[in-house]
């Protein structure tokens, strides 16, 4: 999951670079968007797993 975030962001900084703003703005979106689920995954796997021991 991270490795996709990392390759949203590397699309919107070319994009930017290069002037497609509706491109960069895009892709940053729905790298922020995965982050933040990768986020909430991981706090619940770190939770769920203090409470199994």
């Amino acid at each position: 999951m991270v490795r996709l975030i990392v390759i949203f962001l590397i699309i919107a900084i070319i994009a930017a670079i290069f002037g497609f703003g509706g491109v960069a703005e895009g892709a940053a979106d729905i790298a922020k968007i995965i982050f933040y689920i990768f986020l909430v995954l991981l706090v619940i796997s770190v939770l769920s797993r203090l409470f199994r021991k």
